[in-house]
């Protein structure tokens, strides 16, 4: 072991240490698409190639800041392909330098999949890298927020990656926004995904604060309660057994004893950490200004720049700065007041600001309680998923079995079944 894998091994041993995850973004903000909801370009730190002193400084600081024996990458962006194959041909030689004995690294490349070709899926698939695509749904939705910095569309492109990579034997998550689009087409958008058969979805909120209000991209409370209703119906009754959605599945963990594994729905934050191309440390991706700029790696091991009071503060705040109506919420380990950037509006009679999907997560967690207690206790029973499905899709036939076009919707809406759920019958 060289001195300064010494220096750095003392200093985690005394140091505090918690678990800690780190986005890289070896291109910054750059990016080959211009999605019209994207919140970097307001937020470009960095628009250039990590140099290969920054990327073998990185790499050797994070496999010594952590336990192991499995060390997480995240590859992050703007687009991080933009790097080129041989700087992450790299990352793969230097990781290999830099691991001890018996460890071993799992890389997570987040791509809009412009770039995937046949030579990129060889590598990825060689080296067991696990890929996050970005599609938005349909191909309606999806070109028309989704397009190059020359205006082309794109679905066709994004679909085609998602095929190579599939014939590689890589499943890609796919990461889809609800933004003002997608989110009038929860049914549409979700069998679009579905029909990929990757096996995991995500849906990512968008909500972009203007001075006097939201961007014309972003979605109301409303909106995002109704779509997370619709998609879980369908999911719940047919693809339980086949599809996993982070979101509904982060909701099953925790209704069963468990904690969140994702940053927004647990009590703080703070331990996901940003890594610019020039080495730069930033608390947050969703916070990488001035204010919480955390150092520079090439002046300070990583570990004591995650470390720092500045950086735990900054975590305890979504928890201390939480509403009354937070606090008292039936439904506060199931969001924890939600990610303090959609945070955006005071009430009245409150001091902080309330999430601005308030209203919808309530209205969701409220509409499947129900559900999910059933689902945890079947589980207990060690039945199937498709045991379980079953016992669902034969409890909405109960409860549709008399009920006519016009009569009040079992929802307990008080509108006509025809204008309310009526298509959600079996």
């Amino acid at each position: 072991m060289d001195e300064t894998s010494k220096v750095a091994k003392a200093t985690k041993a005394a140091l505090k240490y918690d678990p800690f995850i780190v986005m890289i973004k070896p291109v910054g903000s750059l990016c080959n698409m211009n999605c019209s909801y994207c919140y970097y370009k307001t937020n470009r730190n960095s628009d250039k190639i990590m140099s290969d002193e920054t990327l073998e400084l990185f790499i050797r600081q994070y496999i010594d800041a952590t336990t192991g024996p499995v060390v997480n990458f995240i590859w992050h962006g703007g687009e991080p392909t933009l790097a080129g194959l041989d700087f992450f041909k790299r990352v793969v030689e230097l990781q290999t330098k830099y691991l001890p004995d018996g460890w071993s690294c799992w890389n997570n490349l987040q791509t809009n999949g412009l770039l995937v070709d046949d030579e990129w899926c060889d590598f990825l698939a060689e080296n067991n890298f696990d890929i996050g695509l970005s599609i938005d749904g349909t191909t309606e939705s999806h070109n028309s927020i989704r397009k190059t910095n020359t205006d082309e569309i794109t679905y066709y492109r994004i679909t085609e990656a998602i095929k190579r990579l599939k014939e590689k034997g890589i499943n890609p998550d796919l990461l889809c926004t609800v933004n003002s689009l997608t989110v009038k087409q929860p049914i549409e958008v979700y069998k679009a995904l579905r029909g990929f058969s990757t096996g995991w979805i995500q849906f990512i909120p968008i909500v972009n604060k203007l001075y006097d209000g939201i961007t014309p991209e972003s979605i109301t409370a409303a909106e995002y309660g109704k779509f997370l209703k619709d998609v879980f119906d369908s999911w719940v009754l047919y693809d339980l057994d086949t599809v996993g959605i982070q979101f509904f599945s982060e909701i099953l963990r925790i209704a069963s004893g468990g904690s969140a594994s994702v940053c927004h729905m647990a009590p703080t934050c703070g331990r996901a950490v940003v890594v610019e191309a020039d080495g730069r440390v930033y608390s947050c991706d969703h916070y990488a200004d001035e204010l919480h700029l955390l150092g520079d790696i090439h002046d300070k091991e990583l570990l004591g720049l995650v470390n720092q009071t500045k950086q735990y503060e900054f975590g305890d705040k979504k928890k201390m700065t939480l509403t009354k109506k937070c606090i008292d919420c039936r439904w506060i380990s199931f969001c924890n007041g939600g990610c303090p950037k959609d945070r955006i509006f005071t009430v009245p009679s409150e001091i902080y600001p309330l999430n601005h999907l308030c209203e919808g997560y309530m209205d969701f967690f409220s509409y499947i309680e129900p559900v999910i207690k059933l689902i945890i206790n079947l589980q207990k029973q060690n039945r199937s998923a498709t045991d379980i499905m079953k016992v669902l899709q034969n409890e909405v036939k109960r409860i549709w079995k008399d009920v006519k076009r016009n009569d009040p919707c079992p929802c307990g809406s008080g509108k006509k079944a025809k204008n309310c759920c009526w298509y959600k019958r079996m």
